[in-house]
């Protein structure tokens, strides 16, 4: 914390002539925060969805251990490519929301990571999920979530809550990550991560491409919430496929892995 501070000091006479700290990476933007105060806003933040099982009703882990072990199996091989920033520092948890009326994944600071069962079930395949959870902890690790709730609510009062200063505002910044809004850049970054966590495992490593191509062939005039920021799902569409060519990637899941196993994965929640 004290790091934070000395930076804060330092950028205060500088801010509009470009003062940024983003360690690992990121768009750019100003963010203030070290890695260990997105860890403890990811908790805090982790305590208040927790306890507000209304808005999120959490699948239990232990009744539900199949399809746990399934998601925690992709986040495993994904992690396991070595090519997540933080892969060591953050918990990378998950946790299935029960509410098929949602079509939604979001990743708290510190990495996480909630995934509700309407996406799941409105997506056709393994990597298709795979895609959306390296998008989602793209965000996480390439830190836009801090940055972008800094900008939102000010260091200061994030900071208060990390520390357990600021308790009301809490279920605020909760409800808050549900439709966080990025930049185009930062949705940009996110989604070629998860091109390059994808690229090196058996998954299509373009297979967040999927849910848009799905928006596109339904006709939807525009995206839902969920990774909503570009107004055109076909341009994501087509950068996103152009990256998997460009960095060379090639899946070898099986057809009954990619097709087969999620319908029943699916039909289990």
């Amino acid at each position: 914390m004290k790091k934070l501070f000395v930076l804060l000091f330092s950028c205060s006479t500088v801010l509009y002539s470009g003062c940024s700290k983003k360690d690992g990476g990121g768009g750019g933007g100003i963010n203030l925060f070290t890695i260990d105060d997105d860890k403890q806003l990811g908790l805090q933040v982790k305590a208040e969805i927790s306890a507000n099982p209304g808005e999120f009703p959490i699948l239990d882990p232990a009744a539900h251990a199949g399809a746990y072990n399934y998601i925690y199996a992709i986040r495993d091989e994904i992690l396991a490519t070595g090519r997540v920033t933080y892969k060591n520092e953050f918990p990378w948890e998950l946790y299935i929301v029960k509410r098929d009326d949602v079509q939604n994944a979001f990743c708290t600071p510190g990495g996480y990571i909630y995934i509700y069962t309407g996406l799941i079930k409105y997506l056709d395949n393994k990597s298709a999920l795979a895609g959306v959870m390296g998008h989602e902890m793209a965000h996480a690790d390439k830190r836009h979530s801090t940055e972008q709730l800094t900008k939102i609510y000010g260091i200061q009062t994030l900071l208060d809550i990390a520390l357990g200063k600021d308790q009301g505002l809490l279920s605020q910044v909760a409800t808050q990550l549900v439709a966080l809004k990025f930049s185009r850049n930062d949705e940009t970054e996110a989604d070629e991560a998860s091109v390059t966590y994808l690229c090196p495992t058996k998954y299509e490593a373009d297979g967040v491409a999927d849910f848009f191509q799905k928006i596109i062939a339904e006709g939807a005039a525009t995206p839902p919430e969920f990774l909503s920021t570009h107004p055109d799902p076909g341009n994501r569409v087509e950068n996103i496929r152009a990256e998997a060519t460009e960095q060379g990637c090639s899946s070898t899941i099986s057809e009954q892995e990619e097709i087969t196993s999620y319908q029943s994965f699916k039909a289990s929640l």
